[in-house]
């Protein structure tokens, strides 16, 4: 469903395992970046009025998410720490088209968008599937439905609103193969991207 064409090792959770505090972190502010994302694109097009209506549903639940993560981190005593550089997404985010026609960088603002929910969709379901900790695998894999949904709501209207411009599923077949370059390198640290 997703279509990306390498998966994640599923040993990344060994790595995962041995820094839980690092990883909730390091989720909570994927969250919370995704809710400002939502609100930037929103604020930048506000007048695809069904575009804004669906990204303030879903910054609202990405604030939510943000708000969950920062429960288990609560729960388990640790604390949030300072925001991580996503190293992932700055690399995706110079692929974008920037300084084009503006529906054209519409366009790569969602599927940028749904590009990093593909791919933390992919990590949350390795996560719910290998994790020992039982509460965690719950966790993740509800969240890992949620960002499946952000993916495909990101992907519906790059075509909706790119296609009279372009072929969006050849601009989307390039991210595919962009990311598939790029994300070898990664799977490696303790975060939801790295």
């Amino acid at each position: 469903m997703l279509g990306l064409k390498l998966e994640t090792d599923p040993h990344w959770v060994n790595i995962v395992e041995k820094n839980i505090e690092e990883i909730l972190t390091d989720h909570a502010y994927c969250e919370q970046k995704a809710a400002t994302n939502a609100i930037s694109i929103l604020i930048s097009y506000p007048y695809h009025t069904d575009l804004v209506d669906e990204l303030l549903i879903l910054s609202k639940e990405e604030l939510t998410h943000f708000e969950m993560v920062h429960q288990k981190i609560k729960d388990r005593g640790f604390k949030l720490g300072f925001e991580r550089k996503d190293e992932y997404v700055n690399e995706l985010y110079k692929f974008m088209r920037k300084g084009h026609k503006k529906e054209i960088v519409l366009i790569d603002r969602l599927l940028f968008s749904a590009m990093i929910e593909a791919r933390s969709c992919e990590r949350f379901k390795i996560l719910s599937e290998n994790i020992k900790d039982q509460d965690l695998k719950e966790f993740y894999h509800e969240l890992m439905i949620s960002e499946a949904n952000h993916y495909t709501t990101f992907l519906r209207f790059a075509r909706k609103y790119g296609n009279e411009y372009e072929n969006v599923n050849s601009r989307w077949a390039e991210w595919i193969e962009f990311e598939a370059k790029m994300v070898k390198s990664y799977g490696k640290k303790e975060t939801i991207h790295g």
